[in-house]
């Protein structure tokens, strides 16, 4: 019984984040297209929303962001092949001699008006992702039928889900009748211009030459994407090397350990970026 308690406490990054008042507190994030315009009128019909694309490319920090310029709470599931319908709504536990009903993520949220995030939902079980849709469309709601109850979402309530195609497979993919369900908002790299901002913001200990050749560095290596690579060089990954090179670790140690090494085993693959590397900063 503790086990289980202990994994429903780890569904969630953060169970409920209050919403900030202090402008201090803005989650930076910059603008890649009318993505916050896009955003802002779905959230007027309470719309909800779909993130798409690669890892690292700013869709948690984005919403962070619009949750914060919303003043609404944000509820975020990490999504994962062992989450249950069970984890997101709730169950039944035992104290003592007594069943309680324990209320998940979701149902939380749902009661609160809370914008829920499910984080890379293609990860999770298909029973998961049927949950969620009678609050996608007109009814808004969610069923517990363990209770045989069904929950009225709060008007404030917000369903986001992000979902990156590159992951896709014939086993792993989410189906076509809960795609359209959402509003579908496209995310991909930035431009060499704000991923610079990006990772100035993120690592401001950085040189401005520094700035240059690492993030000309991770858009050439992008192009290997199509080359071997499974995953492109992310401005995570960027903002992970320079944070070690502000440490005080040699420029191509630091783009070894953050750009080269998480992505590839292949040793030919791993060399090329390395030969990027050594490019941008011999």
């Amino acid at each position: 019984m503790k086990a289980l308690l202990n994994r429903l406490r780890g569904v969630e990054r953060d169970i409920i984040q209050a919403p900030q008042e202090d402008a201090a507190a803005e989650p930076y994030y910059e603008p890649q297209g009318n993505e916050i315009v896009l955003f802002e009128a779905a959230w007027r019909k309470r719309l909800p929303v779909m993130l798409k694309g690669p890892t690292g490319c700013g869709k948690t920090r984005f919403l962070e962001h619009m949750a914060w310029r919303l003043r609404r709470p944000l509820v975020t599931v990490s999504c994962h092949e062992d989450l249950t319908s069970a984890d997101l709504v709730g169950r039944f536990l035992l104290e003592g001699d007594q069943t309680v009903w324990q209320d998940g993520p979701l149902t939380r949220a749902v009661k609160a008006g809370a914008i829920c995030y499910l984080d890379e939902i293609v990860e999770a079980r298909t029973d998961s992702t049927v949950i969620i849709h009678p609050l996608t469309d007109h009814r808004r709601q969610l069923p517990l039928e363990k209770k045989g109850q069904e929950i009225e979402a709060h008007e404030d309530f917000m369903l986001v889900i992000s979902y990156n195609p590159g992951y896709q497979t014939v086993l792993k993919d989410l189906k076509p009748s809960t795609k359209q369900r959402f509003v579908g908002i496209q995310f991909d790299y930035p431009t060499e211009v704000i991923e610079r901002r990006i990772v100035h913001n993120e690592v401001p200990e950085l040189t401005e030459d520094q700035l240059h050749r690492l993030v000309a560095l991770g858009q050439r290596a992008r192009a290997l994407k199509d080359h071997g690579l499974d995953e492109a060089t992310s401005t995570r990954a960027l903002v992970y090397a320079g944070s070690l090179i502000a440490a005080g670790l040699p420029a191509l140690e630091a783009c070894e350990a953050a750009l080269v090494r998480p992505v590839t085993d292949d040793p030919e693959l791993a060399e090329a970026l390395l030969e990027i590397a050594r490019a941008h900063f011999s």
